[in-house]
């Protein structure tokens, strides 16, 4: 709530804290309007701030615990939400709907429409790839999300390229990179955070299978757990919730690698402690990252993926390190 009440108060106007919260009370609960804050300062605070903030903290919650289950499922630390292709099929849906005008009939909620029937789109094609093989295992995923996801990332870029438009052009880009911009009190801001809501009480709900299936197949099948079964499961469930994300607020990297490390380093590797730590730090690392990217260049606003991947690839360094001292 204290990261909520500050972030909301920070940009190219800045609002005070008390002011913060007493806009909110007045439209939540009631609180009688005062002469402290002017109807611009409602505004800001309402209408633009606020949707920005809860959106902020519901993607980065969701990316982080969807990289604690990708960890867990392809058992490699290195696992994050760009591994399954579905942030590729996702950008694809997008550029699309940008450059060609795809889903148009939708009006404002055509690019998020879009993009996540990218994202789901990109799922099955790595579902089928994986299958084909036979049963489901880390490796296949791995190598199924790995040619899936460079397939549809060349594909939005022969779209860029076919189109011609250099506006078109920076606006994929812009879009890629992660942006909260479009925030607005909709219909997707209230289909991510249910969403992922229902993502996280899943994983709960499952945090002893991760503990086995984290620890390896064979451990898996003497706990009752099945393996096949369960990763066809987590697919599912990770994949609509990636979907619903990045269709949200764009490509934003590092967010589903970084923080699961971060969580595990407080509480261990139980998910069942994991899970809930990492969407609370995903969340409020994604808000901040979203300040920084609002006031690092005002009146311009940084793509949040500049931020996350500024403080992100340090950390992926220090991991490769720690991970060759140890090895």
């Amino acid at each position: 709530m204290v990261t909520l009440v500050l972030a909301v108060g920070i940009g190219a106007v800045a609002i005070t804290p008390s002011t913060v919260a007493r806009v909110i009370g007045h439209h939540l609960v009631g609180v009688p309007e005062v002469a402290t804050w002017t109807p611009a300062h409602d505004s800001i605070v309402w209408q633009v701030r606020l949707p920005r903030v809860l959106l902020g903290a519901t993607v980065g919650a969701g990316l982080a615990v969807c990289g604690v289950a990708l960890q867990a499922m392809v058992r490699n630390l290195l696992a994050d939400p760009y591994l399954l292709g579905v942030t590729s099929g996702a950008s694809t849906g997008a550029a699309a709907a940008i450059l060609f005008g795809l889903g148009a009939g939708l009006g404002e909620n055509a690019l998020s429409a879009s993009a996540f029937g990218g994202a789901l789109a990109a799922s099955l094609a790595v579902f089928v790839v994986a299958r084909a093989g036979g049963r489901i295992t880390s490796l296949r995923l791995l190598m199924s999300g790995v040619a899936v996801g460079y397939a549809l990332y060349a594909a939005t870029s022969f779209l860029i390229f076919a189109s011609g438009s250099a506006e078109g052009a920076r606006s994929v880009l812009f879009w890629l990179l992660g942006s909260l911009g479009l925030a607005r009190w909709s219909v997707p801001l209230a289909v991510v955070v249910v969403v992922v809501c229902l993502t996280v009480g899943a994983l709960l709900l499952w945090s002893r299978r991760l503990d086995a299936l984290a620890i390896g197949d064979e451990t898996a099948h003497t706990l009752g757990v099945r393996p096949t079964r369960f990763r066809v499961q987590l697919l599912v469930v990770v994949s609509l919730c990636v979907g619903a994300v990045v269709a949200a607020s764009g490509g934003i990297g590092f967010v589903g690698l970084v923080i699961p490390h971060v969580a595990r380093r407080f509480v261990g590797a139980a998910h069942r402690r994991a899970v809930p730590v990492a969407a609370l730090v995903g969340a409020i690392f994604l808000v901040w990252a979203d300040v920084a990217a609002r006031v690092a260049l005002q009146p311009r606003e940084l793509p949040i993926g500049i931020i996350t991947a500024l403080v992100g690839a340090p950390f992926l360094l220090m991991l490769v390190r720690r991970f060759h001292a140890s090895g």
